[in-house]
């Protein structure tokens, strides 16, 4: 029988987007099935893979050389959205790490992330399908590699990839996504807000399992979660956080009064 976690690294060397997520899609619909078993204790080896897979392009620039984008041409507004299918891929590959890479966690732990990546591998496909709508494809345009760049500076420790990257940098798109959002509402864009309004209804799920399980582990520890984060951000180097904040959301995801109450707002 397949191994969940063993599949999961095959797929994350998987460089071809539309086969990383149909292989992620398959996945996700044998474990529904039943037809998956699950080493939880397995270390797997990644010495002979490039990890994550992924296509030649799109090229990758440091976010500040990104260029603008414009909502007022075809080309603009194709080139915000294929950010977004960018962040979405690399979130597919940010949850098949978190299943293989982390062994020894409760079986529910890995039933979230693959959840976690059939969702992304949903969200880039809507994206990718409707910039083809424009005339362009992922792979157009530039993007930047931040959110996988924490994903590999946290590979050594679980509790700092749960408190980093879904309660960090994806936390930051719940931030992000009502005002993109917005900017398609002023433009009448009908079928842009309603997958930017799916995209954000899912990613409040994810930042609350990044949450979940960071919690877990502090307390299995006897940690205290806004201290060890505080500590962690600091060694792992952690972007500052920036408002304006959703509020709401971040409430919705999991954050406590105090967390919140933490961001100076």
């Amino acid at each position: 029988m397949t191994e969940l976690r063993q599949t999961a690294l095959e797929i994350l060397a998987i460089s071809d987007p539309q086969i990383k997520v149909a292989r992620t899609f398959q996945l996700f619909d044998d474990h529904q099935l039943q037809n998956l078993s699950l080493d939880v204790a397995a270390n797997y080896d990644d010495a002979n893979l490039a990890l994550p897979g992924r296509p030649i392009k799109p090229e990758l620039v440091p976010p500040l050389d990104v260029p603008k984008r414009k909502m007022d041409t075809v080309e603009g507004r194709a080139s915000l959205l294929h950010s977004l299918a960018h962040i979405e891929f690399n979130a597919i590959n940010l949850a098949l790490d978190a299943i293989w890479r982390f062994s020894d966690m409760p079986e529910q732990y890995y039933t979230d992330w693959l959840k976690v990546a059939k969702e992304e591998a949903y969200h880039f496909t809507l994206i990718d399908e409707y910039i083809q709508s424009f005339g362009y494809s992922y792979g157009d345009f530039q993007a930047h590699n931040s959110l996988w760049e924490m994903v590999e500076r946290t590979q050594d420790s679980v509790i700092a990839r749960m408190a980093l990257v879904p309660r960090t940098m994806e936390a930051r798109g719940l931030d992000a996504v009502p005002m993109i959002r917005d900017r398609f509402k002023q433009i009448k864009d009908a079928r842009a807000v309603e997958i930017l309004d799916i995209i954000l209804r899912d990613e409040i799920g994810h930042v609350f399992i990044g949450n979940h399980w960071f919690n877990f582990l502090c307390s299995k520890a006897a940690l205290s979660p806004i201290s060890v984060y505080r500590d962690l951000a600091r060694k792992y180097r952690a972007p500052k956080l920036r408002g304006p904040f959703n509020l709401e959301a971040r409430k919705q995801a999991g954050f406590t009064v105090e967390e919140l109450s933490l961001l100076g707002v």
